[in-house]
């Protein structure tokens, strides 16, 4: 599913996807159920944009 996160932001994201922050904001919080992760995320793609 992480991929599939990976995968998402790098299509959305393009040239303004930067590895170092998608992981930094995947770490960030610790451990998380991964549906939280998920909304999480896509929520960081859509402030990236």
């Amino acid at each position: 599913k992480i991929i599939e996160l990976r995968e998402k932001a790098k299509k959305e994201l393009g040239d303004k996807f930067n590895i170092s922050a998608f992981h930094d904001a995947l770490l960030n919080d610790g451990c998380l159920p991964m549906n939280v992760l998920e909304a999480k995320m896509n929520a960081w793609i859509e402030k990236q944009k």
